[in-house]
This record gives C-alpha cells, sequence and structure tokens, in this order.
C-alpha cells in the first residue's frame, strides 16, 4: 500500500492531457491515485495568420503578456525558434505561466506573487504606468477581456495573439472504467472546464458534483461550481504544487 499524505485517496485530475501528468505525479508522490480525464482538449486556432502576423513584427512590442501555461508552450513552439527581440519584457499573470517561462530561458518575468488572474497581474506598479507602450498578449482564443481593456484604457497599444483553443472532449458512448468507483476529490483548472465536466460525467454519474469535494484555482471558478450544486468547492491556486497542498491539508483533517 502506497504511504503518504493522499494515500488511499482516489484524485480526478481534468486538466487538458498535455497539463495534466505534473499535477498526477505529486498526487502520486503524496501516496494518492491520479484519475486523468481531461475537461479540455487543447487545438491549434483555425486560422493562425493573426499570430503570424504579430510572429514578424515582435520587435515592436514593449511587453508580451503570457495567459497561461499553454499559452508559453504554444506560443514558443509557433515560433520555432525565432530569436526573442532583447528589448521585449515579459509577463505572466501567475506563477505556473512563470516557471513555465524561465524553464525556457526567460529571466525578469513579470508575475504576480498570489492570485494567479488578470486583476493580481494588474495591480502590479510594473502595469501601472503603460501609456504610449505596445503589448501583446498570448492567448487562446477568446477568454476574458479584463486584461485588454484596462491596458487600453491605461494608454497602452495592445494586441492579441491567439495561439490555441480550448475545446470540449467528444462524449463518449463507452463509460470510463473508474466511472461507478469512488471519487474522493475533483480538481478543475476553470469554468470552462467544470461545464464541459458536467456536460462529459452527467450521463454516467449524474450526482458528482454532490459526491465529491472540487478542487478549483480562484474564486471565481468557486462560484460557478456552487451554481453547479457542487456540495463543496475548495479554492487551491492554479499551479500544480498548490493543488496538491490544498487536497493534503484538507484530507489531513476531519473530513
Amino acid at each position: 500500500m502506497n504511504a503518504g499524505p493522499l494515500a488511499g485517496r482516489r484524485v480526478l485530475v481534468t486538466r487538458p492531457l498535455e497539463l495534466a501528468e505534473g499535477l498526477a505525479a505529486l498526487i502520486r508522490q503524496a501516496g494518492g491515485e491520479p484519475i486523468l480525464f481531461p475537461a479540455i482538449e487543447i487545438a491549434e486556432p483555425a486560422d493562425l495568420a493573426g499570430f503570424h502576423a504579430i510572429a514578424n513584427r515582435l520587435e515592436q512590442f514593449d511587453l508580451a503578456i503570457f495567459i497561461s501555461p499553454t499559452a508559453v508552450h504554444r506560443a514558443i513552439g509557433l515560433l520555432q525558434g525565432r530569436r526573442w527581440p532583447g528589448r521585449l519584457g515579459v509577463a505572466a499573470i501567475g506563477g505556473g505561466s512563470k516557471r513555465e517561462l524561465e524553464r525556457r530561458g526567460f529571466a525578469a518575468v513579470i508575475a504576480p506573487a498570489g492570485e494567479a488572474d488578470s486583476e493580481a497581474l494588474l495591480a502590479l506598479p510594473e502595469l501601472g504606468n503603460v501609456a504610449g507602450t505596445s503589448i501583446v498578449v498570448f492567448r487562446g482564443e477568446g477568454g476574458r477581456e479584463l486584461l485588454g481593456e484596462t491596458l487600453r484604457a491605461r494608454g497602452a497599444r495592445v494586441s492579441y495573439a491567439e495561439c490555441y483553443r480550448r475545446v470540449r472532449p467528444a462524449v463518449s458512448l463507452t463509460e470510463p472504467a473508474w466511472a461507478r468507483d469512488r471519487l474522493d476529490a475533483v480538481t478543475v483548472s476553470s469554468s470552462e472546464g467544470l461545464a464541459n465536466l458536467d456536460a462529459l460525467l452527467r450521463s454516467w454519474r449524474p450526482d458528482w458534483r454532490r459526491e465529491s469535494p472540487i478542487f478549483v484555482p480562484h474564486q471565481r471558478v468557486a462560484a460557478e461550481a456552487a451554481r453547479f450544486g457542487a456540495r463543496q468547492a475548495i479554492v487551491a491556486g492554479a499551479g500544480d504544487e498548490e493543488t496538491v497542498r490544498a487536497l493534503i491539508a484538507y484530507f489531513g483533517g476531519a473530513k
């Protein structure tokens, strides 16, 4: 039997498959059993012309902001070894994106130390005086407009470089092997992932929202989980380490 603070605990990991293994590995290290069931798939945008148009003029920007680790992974891959302009600063929404950038050799990455969201990044002094600057935001298709709208209101010129899109996995007609087994916890990474998960599970496990605590990255997602009828939503933070710490803290108590 595995030893560790999560010994015997079965945790549903719903991150996109390419981003799930880090969290799964930490759950295993803590003695738990991760069950991978992606609620979001990452695909290329339908049209990459806009991304490449921006890539061809990167030297004209003063700051590049990466919305997520996926944005880092996809954007750097699409740049295909293109030289990063020395004057182009780099910022990230949260710690996960910052670590992903640092792994790729970026230094002096601007990122909030606490909450991983647009509000926290916008509160940093480096984003306060941006009048007259040109900023490119690497992101997926769609998403919140708060970051761009606020930076424009502060006098910046903002362009979006959309480098991926999020899609709902197809609903399988075959029930997964774990669908009737006990789940001790569910982890979701976004409101979109929560909605997708509900659509994917409702035919096999209609009461899943009330069976297990749901660990979420932000209070907004917790509020969405409450609207979905979740038994309990726990704000764990966006990173893998934060999620596992929250799982360990929860199961270390009398729950």
